[in-house]
């Protein structure tokens, strides 16, 4: 049975949590196939995991999407990081994070994520934000100290960021990047025909060439990007984005299924087989692709301190191969 009435227990009282969808029509909640059904967590670090978020007062995107990796990643102590508060200024269709007015930026945040990331013991961690086109960069300073507290309270730990596309912010990437994450993920999330409906707030190009202009500002630095499927996408679309994705010299690329959090939300069009995520990742690998994550339950940041190993020898082996190349000429 399918909830009408979607409460947010986690702010307490009765506040609706997505008083912007509540005149929408309902879409039913289709029932999941066994190949995405995950276990209840339960196991004691993902409660070691939670409490240290809460002392910490951090605010975490596998809580506030419902990912369904949580109790997985969790237990292996993988949190990602959501900044800049856990409301919205816009309100796609897909995505379960709460819209409205966000709260002034926190300016101990910053301090509190490097401790947390030392408590943790990350390798690498994952650091995400809600869209904030209520502030004239973006977000971007608060990215830049984000980036620069986690260098100072664990060194070793490399540092991936999932941003705002900076839509009508001009100079915010530069200060993102002059900060130097390893990693810069930014979500595509649909392809172009759907981004009117699932994706209103944002447009395609500017997302395309947001990532493009990392690798023009700074060519070290991974660049990543991810897609849902199972929203009403056909093959060939997916295909496209891949090669747009290709043409910015995008290093990886994640696919993984649509699962809609409520019956307010855009509905799945179509569950997609293990099969077709296999032949989707040979495809994107065809593509000159040096990371490929496809699966139903990939998500941007699943499986990322592994994926980012793999992602840098994946580079170191092909500057090898260039090299080897070029000395045999």
């Amino acid at each position: 049975m399918s909830t009408r009435l979607v409460i947010d227990h986690r702010k307490g009282g009765a506040a609706l949590r997505h008083p912007e969808k509540a005149h929408r029509p309902d879409n039913p909640i289709a029932r999941k196939p066994d190949w995405i059904r995950v276990k209840a967590p339960n196991h004691p670090v993902y409660h070691e995991t939670r409490a240290l978020m809460r002392e910490q007062k951090l605010v975490t995107v596998c809580e506030e999407a419902a990912c369904p990796n949580i109790g997985e990643c969790w237990s292996q102590r993988h949190a990602t990081m959501m900044i800049m508060g856990e409301i919205c200024t816009r309100a796609c269709a897909f995505c379960n994070v709460t819209t409205g007015m966000p709260n002034p930026l926190d300016d101990g945040e910053p301090e509190r994520v490097g401790e947390a990331v030392a408590k943790l013991g990350l390798r690498h961690v994952v650091i995400t934000s809600v869209d904030r086109d209520d502030l004239p960069d973006g977000g971007a300073a608060h990215f830049a100290r984000v980036i620069r507290a986690v260098r100072a309270a664990s060194s070793s730990t490399t540092i991936e960021i999932l941003t705002p596309d900076f839509l009508r912010k001009p100079a915010s990437l530069e200060v993102v990047v002059a900060a130097r994450p390893d990693v810069f993920n930014h979500n595509l999330e649909t392809v172009p025909r759907l981004y009117t409906t699932i994706r209103p707030g944002a447009r395609y190009y500017q997302s395309l060439r947001l990532l493009d202009d990392v690798k023009r500002h700074d060519p070290s630095i991974f660049t990543k990007s991810g897609l849902m499927v199972g929203l009403g996408e056909d093959r060939p679309e997916i295909l496209q984005v891949m090669d747009d994705l290709r043409v910015a010299d995008v290093d990886f690329i994640t696919l993984g299924q649509y699962l809609q959090p409520t019956v307010k939300h855009a509905p799945v069009r179509d569950f997609v087989t293990p099969d077709a995520f296999a032949d989707y990742a040979a495809m994107a690998r065809a593509k000159g692709f040096l990371q490929v994550s496809a699966s139903p339950l990939t998500r941007s940041s699943y499986h990322a301190d592994s994926d980012f190993a793999e992602l840098r020898a994946a580079r170191e082996a092909k500057l090898a191969a260039v090299r080897s190349g070029a000395e045999s000429v």
